[in-house]
């Protein structure tokens, strides 16, 4: 099973039997449904025929538009929906030849997507300052010693901006990876469901269909944005000319005989939400200020615990790397990641997901943590979040962040039993 449902799942069931946990451990956006979302999924309760595979020409219409907003002109003809993006980057690996180049760390599917359809991922680091991207540098001469050795990479998979770091490339970056793409004639298959989430709306943010419009796959989706993961609304985009009608026809292919067509009440929701009125920008940027906060707080106490960590910048994660104090954590039995994800797991119960399911080495002292989880329990409490000014100032939320904080100092504590 993926590693993050697996240990959502098991979280689920430890709190099933009285164990107070917090939960940072999955990638999940804790908010309730907005209430004109759940109002036009009401409204398209009628559409129980399948319609076409690509999705109703409206809704592919919303999605053209949403993304040339996003300076990517798009005809609606370029679009297809589905049941959430998972599995439209799944049937973008069985449509398109070739071996996968993906950051090292990543999202803990890109891989396994890659070997269902029986090909071979590389994983290649990502810069100091940010995620999503691999190092270009460090592209190539992964490329070319992955040809060397007979294996044929053909696409290159970019987060913008990333799970798991909580980054966004900037756009020198951007352009030099699109750069090496040309180069090697690698497809870029460009994730962008986090675009929506970017904590500071000044950011700028340079997608690859901008750098290289014809070989830019452009992947998003309504779960993290919009806080409807469970609803399965996902999109892609994929280039003008005959190379993206070629791996289009090819997606729908296998959309056809694997999900047939997404839900007709989801399209409802999706043509409402990608034409983003104003009541849906107005909530994506209350989202996004909150999802900017808490993700803060926790990466100032993942430094304060003498961490090395990359700020966030967008979406709700950070990457905390406890190397400064393998030390203290080894006199605990704690040698690797996932020692250190049971460590924090059994002594503090904070549970988070060790690097080593999303590529990175097994032996760092690497994680990542999930921030949306921490904003309450109830569907009362997630709204006060969502409102607040301050929402560190509430109280449900200020006990949870107090208790990360004294996990986190209790890793880097000379004395095991200090913060415990």
């Amino acid at each position: 099973m993926s590693p993050n449902l697996a240990l959502n799942e098991l979280v689920e069931r430890r709190r099933a039997a009285g164990d107070s946990l917090v939960h940072l451990g999955f990638g999940e956006a804790r908010l309730p449904a907005f209430a004109p979302l759940t109002a036009r999924l009401t409204a398209g309760a009628h559409r129980n025929a399948y319609g076409p595979v690509a999705g109703a020409a409206p809704v592919r219409e919303a999605v053209a538009g949403y993304f040339a907003r996003r300076r990517m002109p798009t005809d609606s003809d370029q679009v297809v929906v589905g049941p959430g993006s998972k599995p439209l980057l799944t049937a973008l690996q069985f449509a398109v030849p070739g071996d996968v180049l993906v950051p090292r760390p990543c999202w803990n599917s890109y891989a396994p997507q890659v070997r269902l359809a029986g090909k071979k991922a590389f994983g290649v680091p990502i810069p100091a300052e940010c995620g999503g991207v691999p190092e270009p540098d460090a592209l190539r001469r992964t490329l070319h010693a992955a040809r060397a050795a007979g294996h044929d990479p053909r696409v290159v998979v970019l987060t913008l901006p990333d799970n798991p770091t909580g980054t966004l490339a900037p756009p020198r970056l951007v352009r030099e990876v699109c750069a090496v793409a040309e180069e090697e004639d690698l497809l870029v298959v460009s994730d962008e469901i986090y675009r929506d989430t970017v904590h500071d709306p000044a950011t700028t943010l340079l997608g690859p269909a901008e750098v290289a419009p014809g070989r830019t796959v452009v992947t998003t989706g309504l779960s993290k944005s919009l806080a409807i993961g469970g609803w399965r609304i996902g999109a892609v985009r994929f280039p003008a000319g005959s190379l993206g009608e070629r791996i289009r026809a090819e997606v729908l292919s296998v959309a056809s005989d694997m999900w047939s067509a997404l839900a007709g009440p989801m399209q409802e929701v999706a043509e409402y939400a990608f034409g983003e009125p104003p009541e849906i920008r107005r909530h994506l940027a209350a989202c996004a200020r909150l999802h900017g906060a808490v993700a803060r707080a926790v990466h100032r106490a993942a430094v304060g615990a003498s961490a090395r960590c990359r700020p966030p910048t967008a979406g709700f994660y950070v990457y905390p790397d406890f190397e400064p104090v393998r030390g203290e954590l080894a006199a605990r039995g704690v040698t690797d990641s996932g020692s250190l994800q049971l460590h924090l797991l059994d002594r503090y119960g904070v549970a988070v997901l060790a690097g080593h399911h999303l590529g990175d080495s097994h032996g760092a002292l690497r994680f990542k943590a999930a921030t949306s989880m921490l904003y309450g329990d109830t569907r009362k409490q997630q709204e006060a979040a969502l409102d607040a000014a301050d929402p560190l100032r509430l109280p449900h939320v200020g006990t949870v962040l107090t208790r990360i904080e004294e996990a986190f100092r209790g890793l880097s504590s000379r004395n095991a039993g200090e913060a415990a």
